[in-house]
């Protein structure tokens, strides 16, 4: 794996892997997402909250992270937005707790694409994983790294967070899942609302 030794990357899948499956924003509304509208707008957006957490990476990769610490007014301005954003989404699965199903997606293309987007915005707006990641990568692999390891990093958490959201985003669809959230979508969605406004308030106060 060119300038990864194998304990590294088993080291990093890891702990990348315990981070993705613990509850999160991105995790809540993938779950959300395939409950309520199924596989095919679940798995693209999916996707898109993977490919959106590992821009986050790049970025630690760059320096983003120390540019952080160096401008903490900086971080401090994207950690709001971030949390208002997370909030108007919030708002958005409380509202909808009391509506009917919606429709199935037209235009499957267009639907997926809006849906990857969606994802990759949601995972920007919370600029927490940046610093997540320059941890991460700072404690598994101490010295510095030339180019084709920080590609070979990046690749390996990519292809981590694409694996979990696909994985999370087709299990939670099945039928039997859906089933049961049908049963108790007020419930469901209210909960998901709920977690999703917490995780924004403390985005915001946190430090």
């Amino acid at each position: 794996m060119g300038a990864i030794a194998l304990p590294q990357a088993v080291a990093l899948v890891t702990a990348l892997s315990l981070a993705i499956l613990t509850p999160g924003p991105a995790i809540i509304a993938t779950l959300q997402t395939a409950f309520a509208h199924g596989r095919e707008r679940a798995l693209p957006y999916g996707l898109g909250l993977a490919t959106g957490a590992s821009l986050w990476c790049l970025a630690a990769l760059l320096g983003l992270a120390v540019v952080f610490r160096l401008n903490p007014m900086l971080f401090t301005a994207l950690k709001v937005f971030g949390g208002l954003y997370l909030l108007w989404f919030a708002r958005g699965l409380w509202r909808a707790s009391t509506a009917p199903l919606p429709e199935a997606a037209r235009g499957p293309e267009r639907g997926a694409l809006r849906g990857f987007l969606g994802g990759i915005a949601l995972n920007l707006s919370n600029p927490k994983p940046a610093l997540f990641y320059a941890t991460l990568i700072l404690s598994v692999f101490p010295r510095p790294l030339p180019p084709s390891g920080q590609a070979a990093i990046y690749a390996l958490c990519l292809s981590t967070e694409l694996f979990w959201y696909a994985v999370v985003a087709v299990l939670m669809s099945t039928a039997p899942m859906r089933s049961r959230y049908f049963a108790a979508k007020f419930w469901i969605d209210r909960a998901c609302a709920v977690a999703m406004a917490l995780l924004g308030v403390l985005l915001i106060v946190q430090h």
